[in-house]
């Protein structure tokens, strides 16, 4: 029954937290980032895969609206004297200087300014159809890049944001990263979410069923623009620093990485996936430095981790070439039906 499923997930959800009031309180300061890296990789996994994997959209402009939210929740939560130290060559822009909100409403202007821009490259770009909307999205995503460069008395140019106030904490984090999974789970359950994924099935049938194409597609776009600029506000309050050179292409394929593994089109499989690769990532560090194995010392060899680290992927990939979930998503009935009980399907006593 649905209630039964809303109250196990509520209990899950409560675990959840109480394994981060856990965390909090035991893990050292290394570890606690490792975790606020895979939530926040978590938030913006999901915004992609709402774009590319429920959609089938080939977007990889998404740096570009990191950037949007990251530069806009810094510039609104930075104090005032914080501000002047920043902007020493080029004065801040009134009345930039003196705007001071709180962190959430910060986070939200953020990814609210990063949707109005995902709606306006989409809306002529969408019109656009795989490798054209990719190449269309990633220059999109490359000027957005060029002119935060070039925005001296907004974004301080080149020379970037320091000293940002370190707002985001594992509770911001997973607390952000739980409403995006019960957003996104619940619109691509609705009406939408069936609509978007005709859309990836087969355009010509999904319009010939009366769903606009256009309309759908700058829907997701836009949402997926929003939550990524969300993530971009949250990892640049983790960090305490950005600067233009963070959102290049390299950052938009970290993310590709994390849905292509999990599976294009399964919000399990990105949750999986944003922690094996950020905590994988961490452990692989010490190939990086020398190591001594008895008598025997062998030298570091600086970048070999993301060698070794992209091996091990292309292993998964080739035995798992629809991602470790594919398409499939973890739910309460196929847990029960595994454990051999009866589903909480209607009709159904457990």
């Amino acid at each position: 029954m649905k209630q039964k499923k809303t109250l196990l997930t509520v209990i899950a959800i409560l675990v959840l937290f109480l394994g981060v009031y856990l965390a909090d309180q035991t893990l050292d300061s290394y570890k606690m980032r490792i975790l606020n890296l895979c939530a926040i990789y978590v938030v913006l996994g999901l915004s992609m895969n709402l774009i590319n994997g429920f959609t089938g959209l080939f977007s990889l402009g998404h740096a570009g609206f990191m950037a949007v939210g990251a530069y806009t929740t810094a510039i609104l939560t930075m104090p005032d004297v914080v501000k002047g130290q920043n902007f020493f060559m080029v004065p801040m822009m009134k009345p930039l200087d003196t705007m001071h909100v709180p962190f959430f409403l910060a986070l939200l202007i953020g990814g609210i300014f990063a949707g109005i821009v995902g709606y306006l490259i989409g809306a002529p770009a969408l019109r656009l159809r795989g490798d054209y909307l990719a190449i269309a999205t990633l220059g999109f995503a490359e000027i957005i890049r060029v002119v935060f460069t070039n925005m001296q008395s907004v974004t301080n140019g080149a020379l970037g944001l320091k000293s940002i106030p370190e707002s985001s904490n594992i509770w911001w984090t997973f607390g952000v990263a739980t409403v995006t999974v019960l957003f996104i789970g619940s619109l691509i359950n609705s009406s939408y979410g069936r609509a978007f994924k005709a859309i990836r099935e087969d355009e010509i049938a999904a319009e010939s069923m009366g769903i606009s194409l256009f309309k759908h597609k700058v829907l997701a776009f836009t949402i997926g623009a929003f939550f990524a600029g969300v993530g971009g506000g949250l990892l640049g309050s983790l960090l305490g620093t950005i600067d233009p050179l963070m959102f290049r292409f390299f950052l938009t394929f970290n993310i590709l990485l994390i849905i292509i593994l999990g599976g294009m089109g399964s919000i399990t499989g990105t949750i999986i996936s944003a922690f094996i690769i950020t905590i994988g990532g961490e452990a692989l560090r010490f190939l990086d430095e020398s190591m001594t194995i008895g008598n025997l010392v062998i030298p570091g060899i600086s970048g070999l981790r993301m060698v070794v680290f992209s091996a091990l992927l292309m292993i998964v990939v080739l035995f798992f070439n629809r991602g470790i979930m594919g398409t499939n998503e973890f739910t309460w009935d196929r847990l029960f039906v595994k454990f051999g009980k009866k589903p909480l399907a209607k009709g159904g006593s457990k």
